[in-house]
Order: structure tokens, then C-alpha cells, then sequence
């Protein structure tokens, strides 16, 4: 006597239309209940570790101290920010307060003196709280020493305290008889000319 083969259940591989369809050899699954038990498999994993992927590690896009991971009605790093206070951190971070001190004062040289000022003298420099002036003559650069009490308090009144703490005024430079690198020292020009 030959032993017959079990009977084929209705959705196992080799019975009926959808077996001898798909073309999967005998005793393998069909790829749809591959992906069925993946699915399944999937599934199960989900209801099982919910709760411990929860305890676990925060992923990487949930912020500490927030459920959910998501911006919520108080102010977030992820915010939009203003763009003066943007501002005021990158000037702080590149260490270019001075610099924008100095630009401010340069800029704004016309509001801070009056244009009668600002005609007859510029700013030069600022650095480390000196303001150096030059003065268009030596009777503009006088006429400023005297004016410099003034020029501190409306400085201040406008930048700040502590911006400007010294203002030093020089006037024009005299001509230099000095030509080309070298120099021979010695008694220089006379009234010798001719």
C-alpha cells in the first residue's frame, strides 16, 4: 500500500487556484502570508514595547521636559525669535561689541553733537571707552576741549553709560617734509631755500 499525501487545507500553498497561481514551490509560504505575518508580527511588537520604548530613551526629536515632544503654548528654543535679540546674541558670541559701538558712534556722530559740531570735527576712533576727535583747525580742536563735559553728557544720554568714558581732541596734522622710506637724521628743513 502507497501512503496518500494529507488533504491540502484551503489556504495553504499548492491548493487550489491561488497555489498552483503564485508559482511558490511546495512546502514554502505564499509571499501574501509572508507579508500577513510580518504585518502580525509587527503588530504585537507594538502593544509589547509601547510602554517600554516610552521608558527608554527619549527619541531625538522630543525636547526634555515636554510630553510628546512638541511645541506647546510656552516659549521653546524652537520658537521663532525676535531679530534684535538674534542680533544681540551673535554680537555677543563674536565679541563684536565694540565694534558695533564704534560703528554706532561713527553713524549716528551727526545726532549726538548737533551739525554744527559734526561740521568742524569726526570721530577717528573708539577704544576702550576713548573717543578720539580730529578737529578741523587747531581753533575748532580748542573750542572742543572745552565743549567735552557737554559732549560726555549728550553721549551718554544717547549710547549709555560706559560707552564713552574719555573724549580726547587733536587737531590738524602739520605737513611731514619726510619723502620716501628712508630718513637721515640730522637738523631737517630750513629757510634755506635759495
Amino acid at each position: 500500500m502507497s501512503a496518500d499525501p494529507p488533504p491540502a487545507s484551503p489556504g495553504s500553498p499548492g491548493s487550489g487556484p491561488a497555489g498552483a497561481a503564485s508559482g511558490a514551490p511546495a512546502g514554502e509560504p505564499e509571499p501574501a502570508d509572508l507579508g500577513r505575518a510580518a504585518l502580525a508580527a509587527a503588530r504585537r511588537a507594538t502593544r509589547r514595547g509601547g510602554a517600554a520604548s516610552r521608558a527608554g530613551t527619549p527619541p531625538a526629536r522630543r525636547v526634555a521636559g515636554r510630553r510628546g515632544g512638541w511645541s506647546g503654548a510656552r516659549p521653546d528654543d524652537r520658537d521663532p525669535q525676535p531679530f534684535g535679540d538674534l542680533m544681540r546674541r551673535l554680537v555677543d558670541d563674536r565679541g563684536w561689541a565694540g565694534t558695533v559701538t564704534s560703528a554706532a558712534v561713527a553713524a549716528r556722530w551727526d545726532i549726538l553733537v548737533g551739525p554744527e559740531i559734526a561740521a568742524r570735527c569726526q570721530p577717528e576712533s573708539l577704544r576702550d571707552g576713548e573717543l578720539v576727535l580730529a578737529a578741523q583747525s587747531t581753533a575748532w580742536a580748542t573750542q572742543l576741549r572745552l565743549l567735552v563735559p557737554t559732549l560726555m553728557t549728550r553721549i551718554t544720554a544717547e549710547l549709555g553709560t560706559g560707552v564713552v568714558t574719555r573724549i580726547r581732541v587733536h587737531g590738524p596734522a602739520a605737513p611731514s617734509w619726510r619723502k620716501g622710506p628712508l630718513r637721515v637724521n640730522g637738523r631737517g628743513p630750513r629757510d634755506t631755500y635759495g
